[in-house]
Formats: structure tokens, C-alpha cells, sequence
């Protein structure tokens, strides 16, 4: 499992100073792009990489302006051309309460496909990101 930091800021959350939905995915795409990045790496190669295929999201527990969160990333399956993720974010500190915590604030089964962005094709996925992705099982 793969863990990744975000603290909440202002330009994260909406009027009621609550995280704006669509910033979860944001961060869970942050956190697959840091396993590679970690390494010197980037998730695309030669004119190809990955692409959201699906998701399955569910929205848990606010989060809020000053919070950390902690996406928490495990590959449940790897195939040839495509990846399933399950993407966990927790609020570990509560900043409203001044507090450590770990709550469950969002949840998603993502699957990506690793494409040809010329062509549209999906190709296989290269053996060095394999390795990366096959260390989060």
C-alpha cells in the first residue's frame, strides 16, 4: 500500500470552507502519479500511458479547510493493458478539532487502462511500471 499526503487549503473547498467533491479524484490521481514520480519515473511512456477507465466512488465524511488527508492506494488486480485500484482517503487531522484522527472521508475502485494516446489503442503495460504498480499488491 502506497500513502500519500494532502493538507486542505482554501482553493480545495467550497463556500462552506468543505473539500469541493471533485478534489478527492483530484487527489487520488496525485497519489498513483507519485509512485511513479518517487522513482524518477513517469506514469507515460513512449506516446502511451494510463487513462481513467472507470470509477466507483463513494463520498464518506467531510473534510475542511486545514484538515490532512492520507490516500492510501493498493492495486487489487494487474492485467496486461489494464490496473484495478482501490483508493482510500482518511482525514488524519482534524484541524477544526485541533486533532490527530483516522476517518474514512472518500473510497474508490478505479480501473485504468494503459493506452496509445495517438492511436486510442491500449497497449501493455511496460514491465517497468509493472513492477511499480505489482509492489502496491
Amino acid at each position: 500500500m502506497h500513502s500519500y499526503d494532502v493538507r486542505i487549503y482554501f482553493e480545495d473547498t467550497d463556500c462552506g470552507q468543505i473539500v469541493y467533491h471533485t478534489n478527492y479524484i483530484k487527489y487520488c490521481e496525485r497519489a498513483r502519479s507519485e509512485l511513479f514520480f518517487k522513482r524518477g519515473l513517469l506514469p507515460f511512456e513512449g506516446g502511451a500511458g494510463f487513462v481513467l477507465k472507470s470509477l466507483k466512488a463513494e463520498f464518506c465524511s467531510p473534510s475542511r479547510l486545514g484538515d490532512t488527508l492520507s490516500v492510501r492506494t493498493c492495486v487489487k488486480q494487474l492485467k496486461n493493458v489494464s490496473v484495478l485500484l482501490e483508493q482510500k482517503i482518511y482525514k488524519t487531522y482534524d484541524a477544526s478539532q485541533d486533532s490527530r484522527c483516522d476517518v474514512l472521508v472518500f473510497e474508490a475502485e478505479i480501473v485504468l487502462a494503459f493506452v496509445d494516446v495517438g492511436g486510442g489503442k491500449m497497449r501493455k503495460i511496460p514491465d517497468c511500471m509493472r513492477e511499480i504498480l505489482g509492489e502496491q499488491i
